[in-house]
């Protein structure tokens, strides 16, 4: 793929070889849909390859959101096809494994609300940068499924496992003051800080030995992929509860904005 091949992600060119990679969906607070979660996949590559670009720094359209998870018809899709949930499955597989491919520095800027699809871009992040005021949450167990996409292979490693258990089961939201506090954002900022803060590490970051520092973070990236068997077996765990009743009732909920009543909830009669 080229630059201009991608229809919802924008890229704008810094000074010193720096790329600024925006999620543009802004009229659905850059939720993704099946084109863009496609696209998710692609992006690293594209920029990896790049002779031009020494370092990454990725954001959400707007000032509300990073991204507010995936279209609730995605998920209506998976739910009713084996076809549409092995396709999604193997894209998240693939946004994570090429985000830890690539092999120049990736900087997010968090300036709103993240969650899904979106939260993995932005903790995967070599640096994060959260507005203190934006929230996180991986969301799946409010929707009715397992923690998936990103989250077995990296919370454990950046909060501990103490903290990663106790989000991923509630999911309850996270702000950006917290999550610097337990380690699960590299930084908080004044969210009119955040991008200028997030460019400036990376404009850091390519002026210095880009030998050094590919170097350095491929060598600790093996330390997440240490955490692979873990994150593709939650993954297949997940694409199986979008085949329940839990998730049907979690969507439902949400689109009524009430809370849900998981049928798995309900004791034996």
């Amino acid at each position: 793929m080229q630059y201009e091949d991608f229809q919802f992600i924008r890229f704008d060119r810094q000074p010193d070889g720096v790329i600024l990679i925006t999620l543009n969906r802004p009229e659905v607070l850059n939720a993704t849909n099946d084109r863009m979660h496609w696209e998710l996949t692609k992006v690293w590559g594209v920029v990896n390859e790049d002779p031009m670009v020494k370092a990454v720094v990725v954001t959400g359209a707007g000032d509300r959101a990073f991204s507010a998870g995936g279209d609730l018809s995605v998920v209506e899709e998976m739910a009713n096809s084996q076809e549409a949930t092995l396709r999604v499955m193997k894209e998240a597989s693939d946004i994570v494994y090429n985000i830890l491919a690539c092999d120049k520095p990736i900087i997010s800027a968090i300036n709103g609300t993240a969650v899904g699809a979106g939260l993995a871009v932005a903790l995967l992040a070599d640096v994060s940068v959260m507005a203190e005021d934006a929230r996180l949450t991986d969301g799946h167990a409010r929707l009715g499924v397992s923690a998936g996409d990103h989250a077995a292979i990296i919370w454990p490693l950046l909060c501990g496992m103490s903290k990663a258990k106790y989000y991923l089961m509630t999911a309850d939201f996270v702000d950006g003051r917290e999550a610097e506090r337990i380690g699960l954002v590299t930084f908080c900022a004044p969210r009119t800080e955040v991008l200028a803060k997030a460019l400036a590490i990376a404009a850091n970051l390519a002026r210095g030995s880009q030998i050094a520092i590919r170097a350095t973070k491929k060598s600790l990236n093996n330390w997440i992929r240490l955490a692979g068997p873990a994150f593709d077996n939650s993954l297949a765990l997940e694409m199986l509860c979008f085949l329940g009743s839990d998730v049907k009732e979690g969507v439902a909920a949400l689109r009524s904005k009430r809370q849900p009543e998981f049928p798995s909830a309900r004791l034996p009669q």
